[in-house]
């Protein structure tokens, strides 16, 4: 993925002023890419892939292909279907599509193009993903940290491809959007189309208790740049702004077959799998990969901790005094920061469920039918300290019954 250059404010790109200053600039970044490229290049046969391999979903695949070869393919796509499907690598297998230097019904993986996409290093693709918000005050500083957030994941999912859920806290801040917003306003590193992928971008609003973000997005989107292709995805288009729906041509992606996801399984587990485990796998993935990954993972223990501290917080004093009693009162990540991870989720399904929305997860009895997402936003903030404070020096079990109080008054 390419270095995103964090621009001075006195230089608006999109402002057409200081044109010589962009075409140094852009001239700078090509000779940069240029001769690191020619230093290091990628060898087909060393280069690291960490792309897994794209599975299922021929059908909307063999459309987009037809649409890119018959030059119909839209300038804003919306991928949505169930969580751990395949959303994202979907829209990085559309971005190798459209720059492959050899492209048939399908990108053909072994050019340069193909290769620099499998490694997360296209200069002209620019995938976003949610982080948490940046601390700084400034706009200025808080692009910068968001941008050293976002390459500090891409290095991260190099590193393991077949990477866990965002954090449960992070989303998709207004930093992030500023920065795809220059981003967009800079010419292509490679000559060719550029690419922007937002995967989950449902978290454009929750995570704001805004739709600053989102807003800031749109205004993209109804002007893309000339030669970009904007993907965004969802597990649900209802998540999004309608507005922001209305820019975007929906792909919708279905549950992959038992076939796809243990062949995926199969493949790219080490240690292999035995038969039974894997068909227990297959079967609590119900046609999702990323399910099935994390099937008997530590997921389902952090949400059932989480189910439990609200059931106390909920029953009064004595039992959330109680629940943080039992907290070790020491290591405050690791289990715990997972607990609040989970936590913030549940605070959010129950939100978008006040909302009339669509839920991922089944949202606690005590939590439901609530009309008014307000106290669950604020609950949420609440959260976001506690997950703050818990990378610190602190006392788990402090933390826990400080934080009890604070949701018991929220909600």
């Amino acid at each position: 993925m390419r270095a995103f250059t964090c621009v001075p404010r006195q230089h608006r790109l999109a402002s057409g002023e200081n044109e010589a200053w962009r075409q140094q600039l852009n001239g700078l970044q090509q000779i940069t890419y240029a001769l690191h490229t020619s230093l290091f290049p990628l060898d087909p046969y060393l280069a690291s892939m960490p792309l897994p391999p794209m599975t299922g979903h021929l059908e909307p695949r063999r459309r987009l292909s037809q649409a890119a070869r018959t030059g119909k393919l839209p300038q804003v796509l919306l991928v949505t279907g169930p969580a751990g499907i395949g959303k994202q690598r979907l829209a990085l297998w559309l971005a190798q599509l459209v720059l492959c230097l050899h492209p048939a019904g399908e990108p053909c993986g072994r050019c340069r193009s193909c290769r620099l996409v499998a490694d997360l290093a296209h200069a002209d693709v620019h995938w976003f993903v949610p982080i948490l918000r940046p601390k700084a005050a400034e706009a200025g500083k808080q692009i910068e940290e968001a941008a050293e957030a976002l390459a500090v994941v891409m290095e991260e999912r190099r590193a393991k491809p077949l990477y866990p859920q965002p954090d449960g806290m992070a989303g998709h801040p207004i930093a992030v959007v500023r920065l795809l917003q220059r981003s967009a306003g800079l010419t292509s590193v490679e000559g060719g189309r550029r690419v922007y992928i937002v995967g989950e971008a449902e978290r454009l609003v929750p995570q704001e208790s805004s739709q600053e973000a989102a807003n800031a997005l749109l205004k993209l989107l109804e002007e893309p740049p000339p030669g970009s292709l904007f993907v965004l995805t969802s597990v649900d288009a209802r998540r999004l702004l309608p507005t922001m729906r209305s820019r975007a041509v929906p792909v919708r992606l279905n549950r992959l077959s038992d076939a796809e996801v243990g062949e995926f399984l199969r493949q790219q587990l080490d240690p292999a799998p035995s038969p039974g485990e894997l068909a227990e796998r297959v079967a609590l993935g119900a046609g999702s990969i990323g399910q099935a990954l994390r099937a008997g993972e530590e997921s389902d223990k952090a949400y059932r901790a989480a189910g439990q501290l609200l059931e106390a917080i909920l029953q009064g004093t004595g039992p959330t005094l109680e629940r943080a009693l039992k907290q070790a009162p020491w290591s405050a990540r690791g289990e715990f920061t997972a607990m609040l991870d989970a936590l913030a989720d549940t605070l959010g399904e129950a939100a978008r469920e006040s909302l009339g929305q669509p839920t991922r997860r089944p949202v606690p009895p005590a939590l439901r039918r609530r009309s008014d997402p307000t106290p669950l936003l604020k609950a949420m903030e609440h959260v976001a300290e506690a997950r703050e404070a818990a990378w610190g020096n602190v006392n788990p079990q402090i933390l826990l019954a400080v934080l009890g109080q604070d949701l018991a008054e929220a909600l």
